[in-house]
Formats: structure tokens, C-alpha cells, sequence
């Protein structure tokens, strides 16, 4: 039987010209029994919108048909673009006038109606809606007397859902709802609904965070049947199942994490060996002992994918028995591990290596904040005699991370210090205090051993030519590179060596550069949206932004699903289980792996920044006409951002400068006024005050006093 690959890459070859279902069976030589199924295979790809069927029913590949198939992104002001499912095509724009119906996320067939002299921008109109992502719309109820609206809270839903009298069900003005579409749009009409749901009144304590969390389908309760399996887990560890592994229990291992955190996924332990080398320990929880392939448990967290932190509360990938019990690593207790051993020679190289399955039982719960308070300040002299038993291990392990990023920076890792918020809440969920997240010395120690550990698995795997789950990131776009570049050259900077492809060391050079410089954030954030995002995948492309040929996440398998496989593949591998009928199955299940885990981070770290760009706008709600001192932080034809000392962005339109014209430079990233001369560009410091903060779209806006 012809896979649906082989099927694809016949048809995407330059000499082919459609054919008919029986055109196809003929040329592969199908038996007679093989047709019926092969028919039905057709048949499917044509409804995904893998192939396309002409109306003389002949089969073709949709690209070599002047059409494009791929998910429709919306944008707040109408148009869209379809965005390719396949590797060296472009996305393609879709004007507001053609989007025929469809709607944000919805998978699409578009008809290419226009490209550009370099055939790399395509414009076109969508012909086929293959499926639809938005059945059901959180937003606000406007009601009248005979019907009523529902406003989408994501405004790239830019249709509003009509909403029959009949429909209402209790809904009233200004509350949040869930509203299921049963009528979908058309060109030149409104997509019409029923109310299933009413979430409270927009301004109610907690209605906010709800929202989004129903907008993005996030899992709020475990289903019954998957508690009931999280709490039939014994406590007790078998004594026949520690007996199996190895003892470590009597080790100095600990764990370094956030004050807050519940589901401790890692421990650590150092040791010098006699040669000099340093072996490190870096010890995961075991999940897998209690999460097996295809039980409910495990059905349950693949669905999930990852946990979601939001700003006031953690959606779990797995149930609080399993994440903040039995598999987290408390202190003084017995835990299942799964273990890597790597000793490490005084160039930071990793000469020998040992993975294994292990029982631990950690000696403290020691937290970013005071791991460094003790690495950093000798004067904290309680600390240190709490911990004294512990300081030299610390002092080992600053020592062996320091020297890990150095070699890891030679090789030309990419290190982008982006600053992340710490939003403190009250008892009612309102934001109190809003700050810079620390990234302090035992941040970055944690973050070292992690991505060595990972990197080493990977790399084993690798070479076992053994199915695995890889995180990889591909090579960017020379296109985007070379616009980058571009715009680089503005602030007196260039790429160097930018050819066919750019290696990670030509951006590593110019972070270093502009690293405390006022341009320091734009140019760092246009390059990341210059480079591809990191995703999971089955085959191993490498990873870019790190420089490395091989890489995995292997640490974290209470909150990420990826993790939990590995580890899963790993203990079958030190048992020798993997036949040829085993490993057959291990490639379909790494694939669907890696694809639903890619998905679910997406959305989940769209649900975490929703909720931070939310309280920030709450939080300055209550700053209405208080002043701050700013950098500008980007500049656009429409205005400038202004990032305040504790991460909070606010726009600055350039209409509400009032004491000039004020002409948008776009080759130089500046406004300038016409009569006085005076310039604004990125990274000059202003004073501002807050104006305005619209809570239900998240935006802040500042004006700059003169």
C-alpha cells in the first residue's frame, strides 16, 4: 500500500499532471484487494485538503494548482494570511474583501490571484473552508430589545454573533458569555448564535481570568475517571521496585526552585571525582511509573500537553496528586528518579555519561532567592550557617555553570536577557505590585545543568537512531535575515557573514553589542521574530538559538508531555524492550507527540501572556495620572512604546505630541519635528504619564511630558 507521503511527493514532482483515481492505482501497481482502501485514502487527503479533486475528478497537489491550503490568521483590521503548511512556500496575504466567510484559525483553501515580481508575496482569496476553529466565542453580551451581539474578546474575531431574542437565555448587558455558533458567517453576514453559557458581569472579581481561560478551551477540572486514577496511587514506594533501582538516598542531592513552586521536577548533586572532573547529578522525577502509555492518566495529560501559568493559578498537566504529590521532589522523602550522571572536564566538556533509573530522597528545598543570596552575599551569615553543610556544593556548582555557558557561548549560543514580570495579586486577585522577574546566579546554574542534561540525552538518542521526541529550531529564513539586516543598519550595526545562511555566532555577536546599548530591546526582539520558533518534532534538525546538533526536553515530565515520552522511551531502552514491531509504533506515537505538544505550548503561552497584559492594564488602572520615568521602547508610524522600570508597556500616540509635527522616519526608527528639530527614537528616556488603561483590550496609553 503507497503511504500518503509517497502519495504527495509523486504528485509535487515537476513531470506530473493530474490524474484520476484510477490513473493513480494503475501507476503504483495496486492489488486488486489494496484499490478499495487506496480509493478511501484519496478520499481523505481530498477532504483534508491534502490534495485537491478537479471537476473532471483528477487529483493533484494543491500547490501546483496555483492554491495554498494552511490556517487563516486574522488580523484586528479585517485582512488575513493563510500561512503555509509547507516548507519554502510563503504565506499568503487575503484582503479583507476575500476572506469569503472564514474566520480566525480556520483551515482554508486559498486561490493565489496575485504574486509579486520575486514570486516570494502572494495575494489570493479563500475558496474552501476544510475546517472551522471557533464553534463556541467568548466575549461581551449587547443585547437590544429584540436581539442582541456577542463580542468577540479576541479581536481577531472581527465579526460580531447576532444573537436571536429566543437565544438569549438569560443573558444581559455587559456580561461575559460563551456563545455557540450554529449559523456560520457568509460574505456580507454576521455569523449568527445561541448563549450556552454566562460567565458574570465583565467587571466582577475573576470573571476576567475565567474568560480567558474559556476563550482558549483550557481544561479547568480533571474528568472523574482520571482522579479516581490519581488518587488509587499508593503514597509508599513497593520495596520491590527501590530494591530494582539504584539507592541514592544517602546522596547530598537537593532541589533549587521558586518560592512558589509546588511540582518540583528536578534535584541536583556535585561531586569532584579524583581526576579533577566535576560529576554532576541531575535527577527527574519518574513519572512514568505512575503515568502508563494509554491509561486514563496518561490520555488525559497528552490532551493537556503542558501546565498552563496563568497569573493568579497553574492548570496542571497532571492531577495536584501526581504534579504537587507522590512525583514532586519534597524534601526528605522517598522519590523514583530517573538519573543522568555527567562528568565534566575542566573545559566543560562532557567525556563520560550514565543514565539510569534511581530512588532519591532530597536533604533540603532550597530556592532561587537564597542560593544566590548565599553565592552573593557573604554577609547573609544566618543563611549560611542554615545551609553550611551545603555552601561548598553551591560554590562547586556557580563554578561548573560558569564554565558551561562559557562553552556554550564559544560555540555560539544566542542568550536573549529578555526582562519577564513578576505580578503580585491580593486576596481577591487584584495587582498590587508589578516587577521585574529575578534571573539571579541560581537561576542561571539550574538553567546551565538543564540544558546539558538535555542536550546529552538528545545527543545519546541520536546516536541510537532510536524514535524520540526532539525540540528543535530550524535555521531562519535568509529572507527575514536579510530584512533584518537591514534595519540593523540603521543603528550602525551589520550581520557578519551573511551570505546563503547565517550561523548562530553572527547574532551571538551582535547581542553582545548592543547589550546595555538604548537600542539594545528593539533590535533583540525584531531578531527573535526573525528567527523560526523552536517547536517539537520527531526528526532532528538541531536547534539554532542554542547551536546545538541535538537537543530535547527531558527535565520537566510533570508539566510537559514531550518529557514524560522520553522518559517513557528511555526506560524501555535500559530494559532492551524496542523490537521492530515496537519501534514501528514508537515513530507513530512520537509524531503525534510532538505535534499536539507544539500546539498546546502555543496556545498555552498565548493563555499566560493574555492574563499578564490583562492585570498589567488593571494594575495601571489604578496609576491614572501618576507620572513615570520611561525608555522608548519601539518606535511605528502610529506612535511609540515607552516601557516603564517594571516591564509595563504603554503607547504614546504621536497624535497626542501637541507642541510640534511631528514626520515618522522609518529608515532611522525616529520621529522628528518639523518646526522644532526635536527627535524621539528607541531608547531615549522620557517622562510619561498614564492617561488611559482599557482592561478589556489590554492597552495602556501614556503621553509624554514636555
Amino acid at each position: 500500500m503507497i503511504s500518503r507521503e509517497k502519495l504527495l511527493e509523486f504528485m509535487r514532482e515537476e513531470a506530473y499532471n493530474p490524474m484520476t483515481d484510477n490513473e493513480l492505482a494503475s501507476i503504483f501497481n495496486l492489488k486488486t484487494n489494496d484499490i478499495a482502501s487506496f480509493y478511501s485514502v484519496l478520499e481523505d487527503m481530498e477532504k483534508k485538503g491534502e490534495i485537491i479533486k478537479t471537476k473532471k475528478k483528477r487529483y493533484a497537489a494543491p500547490e501546483r494548482m496555483n492554491l495554498m491550503v494552511g490556517k487563516l490568521q486574522m488580523h484586528t483590521k479585517g485582512f488575513g494570511f493563510i500561512l503555509s503548511e509547507i516548507d519554502g512556500y510563503s504565506d499568503v496575504f487575503i484582503p479583507a474583501t476575500d476572506i469569503n466567510g472564514a474566520m480566525h484559525n480556520d483551515r482554508v483553501i486559498g486561490r493565489i490571484s496575485r504574486k509579486s515580481a520575486d514570486g516570494k508575496k502572494s495575494e489570493g482569496e479563500i475558496i474552501r473552508i476544510l475546517t472551522r476553529a471557533n464553534d463556541e466565542i467568548v466575549g461581551t453580551y449587547e443585547g437590544s430589545k429584540n436581539f442582541g451581539f456577542v463580542v468577540a474578546d479576541d479581536n481577531r474575531i472581527n465579526m460580531d454573533i447576532y444573537i436571536p431574542k429566543s437565544e438569549v437565555n438569560g443573558a444581559k448587558e455587559g456580561f461575559k458569555v460563551i456563545a455557540k455558533i450554529t449559523k456560520w458567517p457568509e460574505p456580507r453576514r454576521n455569523p449568527e448564535g445561541t448563549i450556552i453559557e454566562v460567565l458574570g458581569h465583565k467587571d466582577d472579581v475573576g470573571t476576567d481570568i475565567i474568560s480567558i481561560i474559556k476563550k482558549h478551551k483550557l481544561p479547568e477540572e480533571f474528568p472523574k475517571k482520571v482522579k479516581t486514577a490519581a488518587d488509587a496511587i499508593e503514597d509508599k514506594i513497593p520495596q520491590e521496585e527501590i530494591d530494582r533501582r539504584r539507592d541514592l538516598r544517602n546522596e547530598r542531592i537537593f532541589t533549587i526552585d521558586g518560592s512558589d513552586a509546588k511540582d518540583l521536577d528536578d534535584a541536583v548533586s556535585i561531586k569532584i571525582l579524583e581526576n579533577g572532573n566535576s560529576l554532576l547529578g541531575v535527577h527527574i522525577a519518574d513519572v512514568t511509573y505512575y503515568v502508563k502509555e494509554l491509561s486514563d492518566l496518561d490520555k488525559e495529560a497528552l490532551k493537556r500537553g503542558t501546565s498552563v501559568y496563568l497569573v493568579d493559578r497553574v492548570i496542571p498537566m497532571l492531577p495536584p496528586k501526581l504534579s504537587n504529590g507522590v512525583c514532586s521532589l519534597h524534601p526528605k522523602v522517598d522519590r523514583l528518579t530517573l538519573s543522568v550522571n555527567m562528568e565534566i572536564d575542566k573545559k566543560g566538556k562532557v567525556i563520560k555519561y550514565d543514565v539510569y533509573e534511581s530512588v532519591i530522597r532530597t536533604c533540603e528545598r532550597m530556592t532561587y532567592t537564597d542560593v544566590s543570596d548565599i553565592l552573593e552575599n557573604n554577609n547573609d551569615v544566618d543563611l549560611i550557617k542554615k545551609y553550611d553543610y551545603l555552601v561548598d556544593d553551591f560554590k562547586l556548582m556557580e563554578k561548573l555553570a560558569l564554565l558551561l555557558r562559557k562553552r556554550r557561548d564559544e560555540r555560539g549560543s544566542i542568550d536573549f536577557d529578555f526582562d519577564e514580570s513578576k505580578i503580585i495579586l491580593d486576596e481577591n486577585g487584584r495587582p498590587i505590585e508589578i516587577k521585574k522577574a529575578e534571573r539571579r546566579i541560581a537561576n542561571r546554574i539550574i538553567e546551565e545543568f538543564m540544558l546539558l542534561c538535555n542536550e546529552t540525552v538528545a545527543e545519546h538518542y541520536h546516536s541510537a537512531d532510536t524514535p524520540f521526541v526532539y525540540r528543535i529550531h530550524e535555521n531562519p529564513d535568509m529572507e527575514k535575515i536579510e530584512a533584518f539586516n537591514k534595519f540593523i543598519h540603521n543603528f550602525g550595526y551589520h550581520l557578519k557573514g551573511v551570505t546563503k545562511e547565517v550561523h548562530p555566532t553572527a547574532l551571538q555577536d551582535l547581542v553582545k553589542k548592543v547589550e546595555g546599548r538604548k537600542e539594545e530591546k528593539i533590535i533583540n526582539t525584531l531578531m527573535l521574530r526573525a528567527l523560526k520558533k523552536a517547536r517539537y518534532s520527531p526528526d532532528n534538525s538541531g536547534h539554532f538559538g542554542l547551536a546545538a546538533h541535538n537537543y530535547c526536553h527531558f527535565t520537566s515530565p510533570i508539566r510537559r508531555y514531550p518529557d514524560l515520552q522520553i522518559h517513557r522511551i528511555i526506560k524501555e531502552t535500559l530494559k532492551a524492550k524496542i523490537t521492530g514491531k515496537r519501534m514501528k509504533k514508537l515513530k507513530e506515537i512520537v509524531a503525534t507527540a510532538a505535534l499536539i505538544s507544539s500546539e498546546r505550548e502555543k496556545l498555552a503561552m498565548e493563555a499566560e501572556r493574555e492574563t499578564d497584559d490583562l492585570k498589567k492594564a488593571e494594575y495601571m488602572t489604578y496609576h491614572i495620572g501618576e507620572e513615570f520615568d520611561g525608555i522608548i521602547s519601539s518606535v511605528m508610524s502610529f506612535g511609540m512604546f515607552v516601557e516603564l522600570d517594571n516591564t509595563i508597556e504603554g503607547l504614546v500616540r504621536i497624535s497626542s505630541l501637541v507642541d510640534d509635527y511631528y514626520i515618522f522616519d522609518p529608515d532611522n526608527y525616529l520621529f522628528r519635528g518639523e518646526r522644532t528639530k526635536r527627535t524621539f527614537r528607541i531608547g531615549d528616556a522620557v517622562r510619561i504619564k498614564v492617561i488611559k488603561a482599557d482592561i478589556s483590550q489590554k492597552q495602556i496609553d501614556f503621553m509624554i511630558i514636555q
